[in-house]
């Protein structure tokens, strides 16, 4: 938990900033993969991924002696390509506009009968391990919590978390205006999915669709969505570099992204943005602050 008087002040909102980019492999992922490899009983896990996910789910399987593969778009950021494998996880990097990741998972468990196939954020394990955090924050007296979102993995943990809980805070999605399936999801009813990977900045939410566990609980537990422009993860981004000193990764600023966006949503009250992970490239972190 950080408070930044800087931050504070500069934006005249009480906010408070939960960051994950301490987490073991940099950022939240690793509670549900962790979670996912101590629980099933298989040799060997098979997922997707852009790349937090990725690395979390093979620093867990070498935790828990196990094989990990990992499909990744060859425009994943290079930093999170290597940190896959130098835990010793296969990377299968594809071309999505040749091949979309589910399709690349199907082919490859065709040869792997044997794997889980993990998902991201559209599993169960993976929504109880998320969970943790939002226990962490449960009894903050906070206001709102401001989530990105991408899959739906860490905001539905969240939300299970508050449910369970009897917290109170109201669940505000941050979300990427490039790819806004979630928030015209909810503001819809009904699940919609993005016609192709959106290319926003926020390279861990360039997902198609909220996966179909997290999609009701999203749908009946989130209070609000902000859509946020490429341009204001950038001003995140930097205000977290110059008033927090804290580096973020593009998605990761997608909550504070959220507060630039729509300020006055957020007045008068105690607000805890959530920093789902530090994991950038540094060409790109350089051309971003």
């Amino acid at each position: 938990m950080i408070r930044s008087s800087k931050l504070i002040d500069n934006l005249g909102l009480d906010i408070t900033i939960a960051s994950e980019t301490f987490q073991h492999t940099g950022s939240f992922k690793f509670r549900a993969a962790y979670n996912v490899a101590l629980n099933v009983p298989n040799d060997s896990i098979l997922t997707a991924s852009s790349g937090n996910f990725g690395q979390a789910i093979a620093y867990a399987c070498k935790l828990t002696a196990k094989r990990c593969t990992v499909v990744m778009p060859e425009t994943s950021a290079r930093v999170k390509i290597d940190a896959v494998r130098s835990f010793g996880a296969s990377v299968d990097l594809i071309d999505v506009a040749k091949v979309g990741r589910a399709e690349r998972v199907e082919q490859l468990a065709d040869e792997m009968p044997d794997a889980y196939i993990a998902s991201p954020y559209d599993d169960q394990l993976v929504i109880d391990g998320n969970s943790t955090l939002g226990d962490e924050l449960a009894d903050s007296g906070f206001d709102a919590v401001v989530v990105p979102v991408g899959g739906g993995g860490l905001i539905s943990g969240v939300i299970t978390s508050f449910c369970r809980n009897g917290t109170a805070a109201e669940v505000i999605g941050a979300e990427p205006l490039l790819g806004n399936d979630a928030a015209r999801s909810f503001k819809a009813g009904v699940l919609i999915a993005n016609e192709s990977e959106p290319m926003t900045i926020a390279d861990g939410a360039r997902t198609v669709s909220l996966g179909k566990l997290n999609w009701p609980i999203i749908r009946d537990g989130v209070k609000d969505f902000v859509e946020v422009s490429d341009e204001k993860i950038g001003d995140a981004m930097r205000l977290y570099f110059g008033l927090a000193n804290l580096k973020s990764e593009p998605t990761g600023a997608l909550s504070l992204g959220a507060i630039l966006e729509r300020p006055t949503r957020f007045q008068n009250k105690k607000v805890c943005v959530i920093v789902s992970g530090g994991n950038v490239d540094a060409a790109i972190y350089k051309e971003l602050i």
